[in-house]
């Protein structure tokens, strides 16, 4: 056992499988008392089963670490509040909450129900919401804490899951509002935006040209828990992890204005907007057409 994280206590979601249970094995063995959550469900967000949790527990206390599990699901608050509520009955405090629970329901935007997009953006979304919301508040009065979020690549768009991006998305916009509200009680909160072989990503329609395993994404998540990133104080970050690859993305911020001596008429922006302001150019867009092109010669796309 390592103590990087020695006498911390972390509660993750989706720990059972994947990305979570590598976190989650990471953390016990620097050293971490671990709230292991995961509601035990499919990819696709059905049939739930309970043990999943329980049998990454065993594995952390047959190695001699601390883990309890709960089986509960966070896109609920009553959920999200019980894997904090454990951590705080079981170990007494709570220095770090981890969201990484997720599921898929693909189609395309015209084709997508309110039964694919309610679900997806519940998990995701909401889900982290529950538990950076009861987290918050014990951190607050602790003075101290760290959320990670989990967000994708996919947050800059998607062909054929509109519901998963925009939850991802929205994951970002939620991990930069935590950052500033709570940079004052001296609670840090950042994404990770994976690329791993897992359940979600088998089946990606490309062929991934920057692509690990969970295991390699855990050492990332245990390092922003650790009081090493605390003390560089690393809040508000996105960071992609892909094998031996780690990235920060950018911040959103203005690239070009254009100002009209009063109200802007149509004609004048039909002038000013590709004249003087322009675009900034979409990756996504010309990705797709390089897939078409690869489709096209009947090859499996790169990505």
């Amino acid at each position: 056992m390592g103590n990087f994280l020695a006498g911390k206590v972390v509660a993750v979601t989706g720990a059972g499988r994947g990305i979570g249970r590598a976190v989650a094995l990471a953390c016990a063995k620097e050293g971490a008392s671990v709230v292991v959550n995961d509601y035990g469900v499919g990819v696709d967000g059905g049939e739930p089963h309970s043990e999943i949790a329980e049998a990454v527990v065993k594995e952390i206390t047959t190695a001699g670490g601390q883990a309890v599990a709960v089986a509960d699901d966070i896109s609920t608050m009553d959920g999200g509040q019980r894997v904090i509520d454990t951590a705080l009955a079981r170990y007494g405090r709570l220095d770090g909450a981890v969201c990484v629970a997720g599921i898929l329901r693909e189609r395309m935007l015209f084709n997508m129900s309110e039964e694919e997009w309610d679900p997806v953006v519940a998990t995701h979304l909401k889900g982290t919401f529950t538990v950076f919301r009861a987290a918050s508040a014990v951190m607050r009065r602790q003075r101290g804490g760290t959320l990670i979020g989990f967000t994708s690549g996919n947050h800059q768009g998607s062909v054929s899951q509109a519901n998963y991006a925009a939850a991802k998305g929205g994951v970002i916009s939620l991990v930069r509002s935590a950052a500033l509200g709570l940079h004052k009680y001296g609670v840090t909160a950042n994404a990770v935006a994976p690329v791993a072989r897992t359940r979600m990503s088998a089946g990606v329609p490309t062929e991934l040209t920057e692509i690990g395993e969970p295991e390699d994404v855990a050492p990332l998540v245990v390092y922003l828990l650790s009081d090493s990133a605390r003390a560089e104080q690393i809040t508000g970050q996105v960071y992609t992890v892909a094998g031996p690859k780690v990235a920060v993305w950018a911040q959103p911020r203005e690239l070009r204005a254009a100002y009209a001596e009063g109200a802007w008429t149509p004609e004048q922006l039909a002038e000013a907007l590709p004249g003087s302001v322009g675009q900034d150019p979409m990756p996504m867009l010309e990705r797709l057409k390089e897939m078409a092109e690869a489709a096209a010669r009947k090859d499996r796309p790169n990505a």
